[in-house]
């Protein structure tokens, strides 16, 4: 294949997937047509999605990072529900 990139592009400062995350938290996809119609479609986040506030997101940068504190919670969350037993 041949390469097609021009030389006066600059991708140098470019971030890969940048607006991946954003685009998982649901979007407007708007289409002009020719005839002058527009169609609007709401696209949902996938199932299982969650979204992280602004301010978390320097903390939890990516899946790997909420789930490795959320396994850290789940023995503390385990441990406060369960009922205690009355010793005899």
């Amino acid at each position: 294949m041949k390469d097609e990139m021009r030389s006066e592009y600059d991708f140098s400062k470019g971030v890969r997937g940048k607006h991946a995350k954003d685009m998982l938290a649901g979007y407007t996809m708007t289409v002009h047509e020719k005839d002058g119609s527009v169609t609007v479609t709401e696209i949902a986040p996938k199932e299982g999605t969650v979204i992280l506030e602004p301010d978390l997101r320097k903390y939890f940068p990516d899946s790997e990072s909420v789930n490795r504190a959320l396994r850290c919670l789940i023995p503390i969350i385990s441990g406060a529900k369960k009922p205690k037993t009355s010793k005899a």
